[in-house]
């Protein structure tokens, strides 16, 4: 939405709230001068919006008496897709304030029949909660890299890297992505010419420069991401060999934690296998993992990795032989 439409729909909101507003306090709420006001005036009375012009020294406009907004006129499922979108966000890196009042405005225009029903999903939906601490993303530097992304505009940003850390860089942004309740820009980094992708929650003082650019025709930023995710630096590099085809392999195992590749057979068969390289904190949660999966796997590296195997298949194995018919 542009920012005169923005300002226009900002003006028939604050009309709505009902008495006399003067031109010059519409103006210090829109941020412009009365000029423009009496301009946005006009915009709305062409679309048959009775606003009415008071004369005198406390006089300005207001809208005609009994005049509403019209019913938005949604389907049951239309209103509950939008709703939920509103719900599902107030959880996430959206603004809590903006939502709540999305809501509210929401409800305020559907017809009675649906706002009666939508408040009992309000009222009784539970979300379960993200045990990542929450992260909130500037709207302004959001839109602004949308701006840049879709104008191949470079940008200069100021960022936070994960050890707390400043700089100022000059970024050619190729895309946006959300993933996990999180904010990404995929692009070029101006001062190592890498590929990068940044938080937005780190960026900060995000400006859009004349300078354009051509992104590379064939780059996705979605799967940029997850490659990115899949290999970022941790504490164990694990590569373990597994049987099976990629096309097997690849849909039992997120994209964001594995890669996976074509190998040789570590033994005398013909079953094709794979080389799965991991990036971990922590290996205690590989080897249910590798159960899950129950396909035959040999593991390269590191060494513990064999260790917190056995010693699942040793609690596993105790547990069954504690059970009711051995104790028979």
């Amino acid at each position: 939405m542009t920012r005169p439409t923005a300002r226009v729909l900002a003006l028939l909101e604050l009309l709505q709230t009902g008495g006399t507003h003067t031109v010059g306090a519409l103006a210090g709420r829109l941020g412009v001068d009365e000029r423009t006001v009496r301009r946005y005036v006009t915009h709305l009375t062409d679309l048959d919006i009775p606003i009415r012009s008071v004369r005198g020294r406390y006089g300005g406009y207001r809208l005609a008496p009994g005049y509403r907004m019209p019913p938005l006129m949604l389907t049951d499922d239309e209103a509950v897709a939008v709703l939920l979108g509103l719900l599902t966000s107030r959880s996430g890196s959206t603004a809590a304030h903006a939502v709540e009042s999305a809501t509210a405005k929401l409800r305020r225009v559907l017809p009675a029949r649906l706002t009666t029903r939508l408040e009992a999903l309000i009222h009784t939906v539970e979300f379960t909660a993200d045990d990542r601490p929450e992260v909130a993303v500037d709207t302004t530097v959001l839109l602004r890299l949308a701006e840049a992304t879709r104008e191949h505009r470079t940008l200069a940003i100021t960022y936070t890297d994960r050890n707390g850390r400043h700089s100022e860089r000059t970024v050619h942004p190729y895309g946006l992505v959300a993933h996990a309740d999180r904010w990404y820009l995929a692009g070029r980094d101006g001062r190592s010419d890498d590929m990068r992708q940044f938080r937005l929650d780190r960026i900060a003082n995000a400006t859009v420069l004349s300078k354009t650019f051509t992104p590379p025709a064939e780059f996705e930023p979605s799967a940029h991401l997850l490659a990115a995710l899949a290999t970022a630096p941790y504490r164990h590099d694990v590569s373990i060999l597994m049987q099976g085809a990629p096309a097997q392999i690849r849909p039992l195992l997120p994209e964001t934690i594995a890669t996976v590749h074509e190998a040789d057979s570590p033994r005398a068969d013909a079953e094709p296998w794979v080389r799965v390289r991991i990036r971990a904190e922590r290996l205690d949660w590989i080897p249910p993992l590798l159960a899950s999966l129950d396909r035959p796997f040999v593991i390269e590296h590191p060494a513990e990795l064999n260790d917190a195997v056995r010693a699942l298949a040793v609690r596993l194995t105790a547990s069954a032989d504690s059970g009711p018919e051995s104790a028979d």
